[in-house]
Formats: structure tokens, sequence, C-alpha cells
């Protein structure tokens, strides 16, 4: 969309934008909009959830914030139905700005605002496009990811770069860390997106869908580790769903949830999965596709999470015991 002389230097102040957001990763995008003094005319977020063990319903975080400043909040399960676009229609935003909102927007609905969408997604696109690019890049043993800035079209996570910035991931950083990082680095970036699409600086860059990697939403049961596969990538996998979904192990009934783990050398020609030893003094090591992971922090079902050692000396675990996934038992 073209921007003319005459709105490029009152715009910030008469920019009327709608955004659209729900967890926590989106509270520093809107913070940041709020701080700017755009005007944000309505804040439209998911439906309050049940949550916690009261299965009590919270309001998202997006909300709360909202609230705080008197924004309007408009709550649709499906934003895309007719009540939804119309509510658009009658707020007549100049912008619409996403992060995190979970909800496909309709071309109906795209085409209301005038200057379009912007979305913050949080990988350097065109990698890592789907809804837990967080996660994933942990999981795939990226080194590095960052946040983009993108118009948004029908096709998922593939309209054209706007603003990308960089960031480095440890070996040690788990999606929880990195989730509090880029959710302050996409503000960030939508603030110096805005700014140049105000003073018309605003460059589009078209994806090359030949670079473009797709992950999916995790399915239930997606926690659970395969101890089938190298040390590394297990290893990757705890750090990844570390905190959401999670990452477990069975054994027996019990389902026990793991942190932290290391991946150490080991030559053995034990079944992977087999538990080589279990105790306060060593901690647990489990045999893998290419040597050993060392569980390092856990929690055992009713528990509280601590060390393994610890967890050890209170509820043991039998050395040779075989880790299995759910379908290498059913066959």
């Amino acid at each position: 969309m073209m921007i003319t002389t005459e709105n490029r230097t009152s715009m910030k102040q008469n920019f009327k934008i709608v955004f659209m957001g729900t967890p926590d990763f989106a509270v520093p995008v809107l913070q940041m909009l709020i701080d700017e003094k755009y005007d944000v005319a309505a804040v439209f977020t998911q439906p309050d959830r049940k949550a916690g063990r009261g299965h009590k319903e919270l309001p998202p975080p997006v909300k709360v914030l909202a609230q705080q400043y008197g924004v309007p909040v408009f709550q649709f399960e499906k934003v895309s139905k007719p009540e939804g676009a119309a509510a658009l229609r009658e707020l007549r935003p100049d912008l619409m700005v996403t992060a995190a909102y979970g909800h496909i927007l309709s071309e109906e609905i795209l085409a209301i605002p005038q200057y379009g969408c912007i979305n913050v997604h949080a990988s350097l696109l065109p990698k890592l496009r789907g809804a837990a690019p967080i996660q994933w890049a942990i999981i795939n043993g990226e080194k590095k990811t960052g946040v983009t800035t993108m118009y948004t079209v029908r096709a998922l996570d593939a309209g054209d770069i706007l603003e990308q910035e960089e960031t480095d991931i440890s070996d040690d950083m788990t999606a929880g860390e990195l989730y509090h990082v880029l959710s302050g680095m996409g503000a960030q970036v939508l603030k110096r997106t805005l700014e140049k699409l105000a003073d018309g600086s605003l460059v589009r860059v078209p994806q090359n869908e030949a670079d473009a990697t797709y992950f999916p939403m995790f399915k239930k049961g997606f926690g659970e580790i395969d101890f089938c596969c190298p040390s590394a990538e297990i290893v990757n996998f705890i750090r990844g769903t570390n905190p959401v979904p999670g990452a477990y192990m069975r054994y027996g009934e019990e389902k026990i949830k793991v942190f932290f783990a290391a991946a150490v050398e080991y030559h053995g020609a034990e079944r992977c999965g087999t538990v080589i030893f279990a105790d306060d003094k060593q901690g647990l090591g489990i045999k893998t596709k290419d040597g050993l992971v060392l569980i390092k922090e856990m929690q055992r079902q009713g528990g509280k999470r601590m060390s393994t050692k610890d967890s050890l000396r209170g509820k043991k675990i039998e050395a040779g015991y075989v880790f299995l996934k759910k379908e290498e038992e059913d066959h």
C-alpha cells in the first residue's frame, strides 16, 4: 500500500490499529503499541479458557493487559465468522497487527484495513513456518533464530517479509527462555516496521518458497521421549519442549516429566531405552541410539520437580528397565 507525503507525518498519531494476539508472547508487542502512543482501537483475542487444577476460566494475557489500559476487547471463538468481520468493519482500522493470535484470518477480514495486516512471527522466515516455531527451532538443533514481521496472506506464514532480527540459541537454552527473548525482540522489530511504514521506507521482500520449512503444532502425546534417537537429538527435544508441551517418559504406568538432560559417550550394546544406572550418586543414565542420555532434572508423578539424584533417593528406578514409547509397546 502506497503512503502519500501528506499522511506520513501524522500517521503514527492517527493510525487506527486493531491488535490481535493471545498468549504471553504477544504482550510486549501490545505494550509497545500502547507505550508508543499508537491508536489501538481494539484488541481481538481468544476466549477465556479453563486452566489449572481448579479448572477456572482464565483470561488470555493479552486481554489482561488491554483491560489495564481500557482498550476494548473482543473475544470470538472464530473471528472469521460473520460477527467477527462485522465488528472489524465497524471499527474501520487502518492496520491490523497480529502476534500469536491463534486464528487464521479470511480474505474478507484481511481486506478490511487499508494498510493490510502485519504479523509478528517468531522465526527467520521462510524457515520454521507454523504454530510452534520457538519449540521447533530448539528441537531441530538450530543455532540461530529470530523474529520476522511480514504482511499476512491466506497461505500460512507466506507473506512478504518486512523486517527481521536474529539471535543465537545457546546449547543449554530452553524453549521457555527463547520464548522470553523473542517476545521482547518481536516488540522492537514491529516498532521498527511501523516507523518505516509511516515514513514510506518500508520494503517488502517476497519469501523464497524453495527455502521454506513448515512444522506443525504438537499433537497429544508429542512430548514422549524416544530413546532410539541419537543422544543429541533427545537433549534438544527435552530443551525444546520445556516447559510446553513438556517432555516425559513412562515407567510402567507412571508418567515422569523430564526437564534437563545431557548427552554422554557410551558404547554398550544394550537395547535403546535401557536404564544403565539409576542411583543417587550417578543419577539416571539411559541407553540411546548412539550413546547415553543422563537425565539431570525430573518430576515423578505426584511429586515435585527436583534433581534426578535427589529424586532417586526417595523413589527408585530399576537398572535394566527399558523405556519404550507407547507405540513400541503396542507392537
